[in-house]
Formats: structure tokens, C-alpha cells, sequence
């Protein structure tokens, strides 16, 4: 049986605003060069089209980090899965990321990148739920605010489904699949 998903935010409005967020990492690195630090898997669609509106040259590397594993909460243990491949040192570093949640993984990640000497380091969230935050994550670029519910699209995934949906949606399992998903869902709650 199939997922229902109910549009929380419209095709249209998420692409204005990762337009927008471009227009003002453009504006705020204007002559420099960018180094764009996606953070995968959820990350890598929004990364994409946010690099397509950044009007100064972008530099492109990916990094896995997991704090949940295949649980659907953090365990508060952050995990490498996949380090850069290239230098950060002397660079003008902007963290990709899908969705800030609890903030335990940026909060890990971010003093840990600080340490290989980049010239600067912000992080770019496409979306944030404020009420999971359990510590402190300053956000430089930010798509939108979002309430706790469970989403997906635009690389936000529930069981690696839906990640390709051109929009943010709400995903309500199928109520007979409900009792067994439920414990195992992962995707859209990871940071």
C-alpha cells in the first residue's frame, strides 16, 4: 500500500527560496570562491540546485555523518561514514545541509571541520525544526522553519522513498504498514 503525503511546502516556494539563499551567498562572497561541503545523502539535492543560483565559483565536496543509525532518534554518538576528499584549509566553507534537527550532528561536526584552517566556515540548512533542538546550531543561511512532523522530498527520505519529490511533503505511513514501520524509520529525521 502507498504512503500518503500531503504538501507542506510547494515546489514553487522551495526553489524561490534556494534562489534566494544563492543570490545571498553570492552577495556575501562576492569575489571569492565558495567551497560547498555537502553533507550526504539528504543534502545533495538541495546542494545541487543551491550551487546552480551561487553566482561566484563554487567548489564541490561531500561528507556522511550519521548520529542515528536506524533509529529515529540521535543516539548523541556522531559517526563519520564518508570524510572529505579534499583540503578545506585556507577555504570559504559553507556546510549543505537538508534539515537541522536535534543539532547534535552539526554541533560535532563543525568545531571538528574548524580545526583543518578553513578561512571561514557557515552552514546553509534548507530546513529546521526548532522544536527537536536539543543544543545550539547557528544557521547562516536558513530555508525555512518547519513544525515536527515527519517529511520528505527534496532528498529527505523515509526508507531511501521519496527523496526525488520536487517538494517538501508530510509523509503518514499506510496505517496497516504503520505498526511495523514505525519503530524503523529513518530518512527525514536525520540531521
Amino acid at each position: 500500500m502507498a504512503d500518503k503525503i500531503s504538501v507542506l511546502i510547494p515546489e514553487e516556494k522551495v526553489n524561490d527560496k534556494i534562489k534566494e539563499l544563492g543570490e545571498r551567498i553570492s552577495a556575501d562572497y562576492a569575489g571569492k570562491e565558495v567551497h560547498l561541503i555537502c553533507i550526504l545523502k539528504g543534502g545533495v539535492f538541495f546542494a545541487c540546485e543551491l550551487a546552480k543560483h551561487i553566482t561566484v565559483p563554487v567548489s564541490l565536496d561531500f561528507m556522511q555523518v550519521s548520529s542515528y543509525g536506524n533509529a529515529t532518534s540521535s543516539s548523541g554518538i556522531v559517526r563519520i561514514k564518508k570524510d572529505l576528499d579534499d583540503s578545506m584549509e585556507g577555504k570559504e566553507v559553507v556546510i549543505v545541509e537538508d534539515i537541522i534537527d536535534s543539532g547534535r550532528t552539526l554541533h560535532y561536526l563543525i568545531p571538528v571541520l574548524k580545526q583543518r584552517n578553513p578561512a571561514s566556515i557557515r552552514l546553509c540548512a534548507l530546513l529546521n525544526k526548532p522544536d527537536r533542538r536539543e543544543v545550539e546550531v547557528q544557521i547562516d543561511y536558513l530555508g525555512f522553519d518547519i513544525p515536527d512532523e515527519f517529511v520528505v522530498g527534496y532528498g529527505l527520505d523515509y526508507a531511501q522513498k521519496y527523496r526525488n519529490l520536487p517538494f517538501i511533503g508530510v509523509v503518514e505511513p499506510d496505517a496497516a504498514d504503520n505498526a511495523e514501520a514505525e519503530p524503523e524509520r529513518k530518512g527525514a529525521v536525520i540531521e
